[in-house]
């Protein structure tokens, strides 16, 4: 069984939820007029990319794979480079396919070479891990990283299909299933508190099973919340930026460790930092504050950070994408499921910092 959500705007897509969805749903996203495919995957993929490759060569495809260095390593220029000439050698055009297979520094890194070859070409992402099905492979953001911080290049590029096969989640670590929920629970907080109902009530182990129907539930949810925020929003004129809750802390965490840090667990400090400066200005309540730390907590996430200085992450903060003219700006929740950006003072961010354990 499988649940199908759409995309509407300039640039719809669909995305496809559900188990054992084998490779059908990659293959009928293909353009008709389409005779070539390239797999860009993660390392550990590569038995499952040469499947598919093998599978469309036995339509009639002309089928490559190509890996990449892990995780963030993978967001480099020289690896985009490298791609980009796998893609003049297999002369792929304008009608052939990308298929993005992996987490999301496989979705965001392939995203963005689908996007610049030719000025784009037909991108479909078959994300592996949680948090790529609910954060990265959705939305048609596309990214690499620099010195100077993470996903600072790119473009919005969506993917004309996403499938997200739960049952590729079945051999990840415990601890990255927890990263990618993070995600999901923010998006609880920022639109459909529903999730939070079930992630509260549900016990956590059954909660991190790939088979529960819990785990189906809520990460269907959360992409069906992103996909209203990108239908209305698609290039983060305003709207969109609520998404972003919990990661303006999160993205500095991260740098500040050469992203070392799973970016779900930075995500579960940001989203409790961002609490504690709502609650300074009483637009949420001590529950509210307390809510979050629970539901994290629950899942064992982290809540609080005391690896680096407020000084220091408040340096790498002063390159998010939501800063106007010098001054941060937080995506702050007005109770529960009610965010908007607001901009926040240097003096705001000492107490909430404190509270988590930032040293100042």
């Amino acid at each position: 069984m499988s649940t199908t959500i759409e995309v509407s705007g300039d640039k719809p897509s669909t995305i496809t939820v559900g188990r054992d969805l084998g490779f059908a749903p990659i293959v009928g996203a293909l353009d008709e007029s389409a005779t070539k495919v390239l797999i860009i995957h993660a390392r550990p993929l590569a038995p499952r990319a040469e499947a598919l490759a093998t599978h469309l060569r036995s339509l009639g495809y002309e089928a490559a794979t190509a890996d990449h260095p892990d995780a963030e390593a993978g967001k480099a220029i020289e690896v985009v480079a490298g791609l980009w000439d796998t893609c003049g050698r297999l002369q792929l055009g304008r009608k052939d396919a990308i298929v993005a297979m992996g987490g999301g520094a496989t979705t965001d890194m392939a995203g963005f070479v689908a996007a610049t070859w030719l000025r784009g070409v037909m991108l479909i992402n078959v994300p592996t891990t949680l948090l790529g099905m609910v954060d990265a492979a959705v939305g048609g953001k596309t990214g690499i990283n620099t010195s100077v911080g993470k996903n600072l290049v790119g473009s919005f590029y969506p993917a004309v299909a996403v499938v997200a096969d739960m049952s590729l989640l079945e051999t990840l670590p415990r601890e990255d299933l927890a990263a990618g929920a993070a995600e999901v629970i923010k998006c609880g907080f920022i639109a459909d508190p529903e999730i939070l109902r079930i992630v509260g009530e549900t016990d956590p182990a059954r909660l991190l099973d790939p088979a529960s129907e819990e785990l189906a539930e809520i990460t269907t949810r959360a992409v069906a919340v992103k996909a209203r925020v990108v239908s209305a929003d698609l290039t983060e004129g305003g709207l969109r930026e609520i998404l972003n809750y919990g990661h303006t802390l999160a993205h500095a965490i991260e740098r500040a460790n050469d992203y070392g840090w799973r970016h779900g667990d930075a995500v579960a400090v940001g989203c409790c930092f961002a609490a504690r400066l709502a609650r300074a200005r009483g637009l949420l309540t001590d529950a509210d504050v307390a809510r979050h730390d629970a539901l994290f907590s629950r899942l064992g996430l982290p809540t609080r950070y005391e690896g680096t200085d407020l000084e220091r992450l408040r340096a790498i903060m002063a390159s998010d994408k939501k800063v106007r003219r010098g001054v941060l700006r937080f995506v702050l929740l007005h109770g529960i499921a009610n965010p908007r950006t607001e901009t926040i003072e240097h003096s705001e961010l000492v107490d909430a910092a404190r509270a988590i354990g930032i040293p100042s």
